[in-house]
């Protein structure tokens, strides 16, 4: 049941700064993720040449967003956080109902060294101009000895940017949002691609989104293990054991009965083998596991192309975990795709943004061709895009 005593109706990113990480060490780098009207954008494209840092950037947002989940932190899985002088800084617009009251802040989540912290500094003027009344901070700090303290534990003396905002939850802001999150931790998604939770979910898919050959045959119908709400995802190469495989996902909607299972496959036919002889058949009992056929011959999901293999795990993943406030992160979209599915793939991904308005949609590329089907100065209906590209000598 969703509770709704406690609703996020927006969370969106604004800024992520970054200072003594990956290849951004000799000075501050950061990510603008709003438009030229100050509004949020639900599509931003990050693009550069291979081993600039796209990556890099991706896999710490996920690694911030991974701080809603630690309890007691020893480390934060990510090296230049935990170690060295990384510091990370995301802002985030968030407006909340509670009570039913609704308010709009700034919530920050940090991480790395505690001093000096001088990332991107806020005050009420700037706090204004996004039309936030306050600013909240949530994150962790390592201290020279190595250990961890939370931000706005009173040991800490730590003061963030300058503005009189010392991370302390006076109002209880990040309290009632942790508690909200942490409540419906493992919750089960009830629908495909519109779930009714409000709870904010980062799902970020590494650029290698294979699928595997099965080599468990010990199959049956098993609740995946990432099934439930958790405020991070991480998706890439599936292993080969059933209980983790689409085929088992496949067949778990399959058991389930109430729709989902029919929704999926009808996604994956018209975003995946839209004009082609090949189609998702479904799933079979014996052995259990996906069918797709091409022409009168049927073969595994692990049969499929490389690109196919990418779409076909993005699409199920998001239509599976997306809430009503999903950020979703892509490393290069592009990945195994010819120009013809790289564009389609564009359309798809633009008409999501529109479809879902709580969806915000981060991906990088390699590929410039892409630059002019984004069309960042183009208006279009429901779409706020923006990118950022990564240059020689930023660091």
């Amino acid at each position: 049941m969703i509770d709704d005593n406690f609703l996020v109706l927006d969370f969106r990113p604004l800024f992520l700064t970054v200072e003594g990480i990956g290849p951004f060490r000799s000075e501050p780098f950061q990510l603008d993720f709003t438009d030229a009207d100050d509004e949020p954008c639900n599509f931003y494209l990050l693009l550069s040449k291979n081993g600039m840092g796209k990556t890099t950037l991706l896999d710490l947002m996920a690694a911030l967003m991974r701080l809603f989940e630690l309890r007691d932190p020893d480390h934060l899985g990510f090296e230049d956080l935990d170690s060295g002088s990384g510091q990370a800084q995301w802002d985030f617009l968030v407006r909340t109902r509670s009570e039913g009251q609704e308010q709009t802040r700034v919530l920050s989540l940090v991480a790395g060294r505690d001093e000096p912290w001088t990332l991107n500094p806020w005050g009420e003027t700037r706090l204004g101009q996004f039309g936030a009344g306050s600013r909240s901070v949530f994150g962790y700090v390592r201290h020279t000895s190595g250990r961890l303290s939370l931000v706005g534990d009173r040991t800490t003396g730590l003061r963030l940017g300058g503005t009189g905002v010392d991370g302390l939850d006076d109002d209880g802001f990040v309290a009632d949002l942790l508690a909200a999150m942490r409540a419906h931790m493992d919750q089960a998604p009830i629908a495909f691609e519109d779930d009714p939770l409000t709870m904010p979910t980062l799902l970020h898919f590494s650029a290698y989104r294979d699928i595997s050959k099965i080599e468990d045959w010990n199959r049956g119908v098993m609740q995946p293990p990432s099934w439930g709400y958790r405020p991070l995802h991480s998706f890439g190469t599936e292993s080969r054991g059933w209980q983790d495989s689409l085929d088992n996902l496949l067949v778990w909607l399959k058991w389930l009965d109430d729709g989902r299972y029919e929704r999926a496959i009808e996604v994956i036919n018209a975003r995946v083998f839209a004009e082609s002889p090949k189609f998702l058949r479904g799933v079979r009992k014996q052995p259990p596991e996906a069918v797709v056929v091409n022409g009168k011959h049927p073969h595994r999901l692990d049969r499929l192309s490389s690109g196919e293999k990418s779409l076909v795990q993005l699409y199920l993943r998001v239509g599976i975990h997306m809430t009503r406030n999903t950020l979703l992160l892509v490393d290069e979209l592009d990945i195994h795709l010819h120009s013809i599915w790289q564009h389609r793939t564009l359309a798809v991904f633009k008409q999501l943004a529109v479809d879902h308005p709580g969806l915000t949609i981060i991906a990088s590329t390699h590929a410039r061709e892409l630059i002019p089907a984004f069309g960042h100065d183009i208006p279009e209906k429901g779409l706020r895009k923006g990118g950022h590209i990564i240059e020689e000598g930023v660091a």
